[in-house]
Formats: structure tokens, C-alpha cells, sequence
């Protein structure tokens, strides 16, 4: 098991429920437990971005940058992250550059401190330009391989992959296994290679949809990873993630880097 602390990301308030609840959760419903929210010691709270914006805008009558706003007042000691789906940013076709500079600005000026960047081909022209802005406006940039299966995404695409996301710029890596593909040892082999190839950060971003995420994540561990992304228990598991309660009691270390001065302990308080 890790020697190290791991840091966690939580993922409740974006992709927990846009796995589980078509992201239809209302600012007022994820408001109450904000306060517990933030006395966490989480690397980041991931809140915005993906599917969120549409949500908000088609079904929910929000406006997503008011979301952005209250969330950033309401998380004070908090990272908060995002997800951003490189030259598509929140939509689902290409836009220009100058429309993804301007959003990435717009983004970190409304509070966003993480944005986690992939395109859904692991081509890095489409990374390009969000990463140099991202950059630019001084936000960690975490660099995605989008995890598949075929005969020729394997592990040393992937670690080639990464590396030359890292000579783009990013400040940490995500093996986004959006599709719970991951299974524990080819998730160890392949952070052991990453580890060993990259000087900055993995994370092990994998959904729960084929019952594997748990035990990929603990060998991930094992192999050297960085940072978890797990989701509060009443939105974990099915097409979410590993519950967060579950991995911190199952980490000989606790979860390093304090947010608010508090422990993962506190979580008990918000139920």
C-alpha cells in the first residue's frame, strides 16, 4: 500500500450526478451540506464543467455562472476543478480558439482553480489551445488520457500519450476511465510506467460501471498514484465512483493536504 498520502478529489457535486442523476442536482439541493463540504481536506472538489453547463441552461433554469460564483463563495478553502472538454470546452463540437481562450479566462475569473482537460480522441491538437490558456491564467492544468481498449491503445500509448501532455504544459496527468474498462493490474502496470516516465502527479479517475473501480484504484495506489477521484457514498457506485468514505478507511496514511485545518474524519458530520 502507498507510503504517501493520497489526495483526493470529489467528485459529488459534477460527475457523480451527471452518472447517476442525468446532472439534474439544483444549486439549492447540493447548498446544505456545502459548509460540511468544505471542512474536507480534499485536493479539489470537482463542481463544474462537463455536462453541467447544458444542465443547467436546458433543464434546470440556471445560470452556470452563477453556480460557478456561489460554489466559489460557499468553498472558500477549497480547489475547485473542472471539467473541460478541450477545443469542444462545455459543448459538443470544435470551437474556435479565441471563443476557448476567452472561456478558460472567464473560468478561473469566476472561481475555478483545476481544469482538467481531455479530448475524447487523445488528440493533442485538441488540447492545445486550452492548455496554453489554462496556463496562461494560472490554473493547474491536469492533462486526460482518454482509457479505451483496441490493439493499439495500450500502455505504452498511453505513457506516450502523457508525456508529451506534460511538454504541453500539464501540471498533472488523469487516466480518465470514463467507461470502467480499468482492471487492477493493468491499472497498476500502467501508473507504474506513468510513475516512472512523468515528474508530475497521476490521477486514477474510474467509474464503477463494470464493479472493478475499487480494486483498480487500491493497485493504482500500490503502483504509485497520486490522486483519487471518488464520490461521497449516496452518489457512488453504478455508473459513478468508489465511495470516498470507503477508500479513506481503507488508506493505512490519511488524505494529505489539509484544506480547512480539518480530517477526513469529519466526514461522519454530514449525514
Amino acid at each position: 500500500m502507498a507510503k504517501k498520502p493520497i489526495k483526493i478529489t470529489e467528485v459529488v457535486l459534477r460527475d457523480a450526478h451527471q452518472s447517476l442523476l442525468a446532472t439534474r442536482m439544483t444549486m439549492d439541493e447540493m447548498r446544505p451540506i456545502l459548509p460540511e463540504m468544505d471542512k474536507i481536506p480534499y485536493f479539489s472538489v470537482e463542481c463544474w464543467g462537463g455536462a453541467t453547463f447544458d444542465s443547467c441552461i436546458r433543464f434546470l433554469d440556471e445560470d452556470p455562472w452563477e453556480r460557478l460564483r456561489i460554489l466559489r463563495k460557499e468553498l472558500p478553502h477549497q480547489k475547485l476543478q473542472m471539467l473541460f472538454r478541450g477545443q469542444n470546452m462545455l459543448g459538443y463540437r470544435p470551437y474556435a480558439d479565441d471563443a476557448v481562450e476567452y472561456f478558460v479566462q472567464k473560468s478561473v475569473a469566476n472561481g475555478i482553480d483545476v481544469i482538467r482537460i481531455f479530448d475524447a480522441l487523445n488528440d493533442p491538437r485538441n488540447l492545445q489551445t486550452a492548455i496554453k490558456s489554462a496556463n496562461k491564467e494560472g490554473a493547474h492544468v491536469q492533462g486526460c488520457i482518454s482509457y479505451t481498449l483496441s490493439p493499439v491503445h495500450n500502455n505504452e500509448y498511453y505513457v506516450k500519450y502523457a508525456k508529451t501532455l506534460e511538454e504541453m504544459g500539464a501540471n498533472s496527468i488523469c487516466i480518465k476511465d470514463m467507461a470502467g474498462l480499468l482492471t487492477p493490474y493493468t491499472c497498476y502496470d500502467l501508473v507504474k510506467e506513468l510513475k516512472n516516465t512523468l515528474s508530475i502527479p497521476v490521477d486514477i479517475h474510474s467509474h464503477y460501471t463494470a464493479g472493478l473501480a475499487s480494486m483498480s484504484i487500491l493497485k493504482g495506489i500500490e503502483a504509485g498514484a497520486d490522486i483519487i477521484d471518488t464520490a461521497m457514498s449516496p452518489l457512488s457506485l453504478g455508473t459513478s465512483h468508489m465511495p470516498t468514505e470507503s477508500l479513506v478507511a481503507d488508506l493505512p496514511e490519511p488524505p494529505a493536504a489539509p484544506a480547512a485545518g480539518g480530517d477526513m474524519g469529519g466526514m461522519g458530520g454530514m449525514y
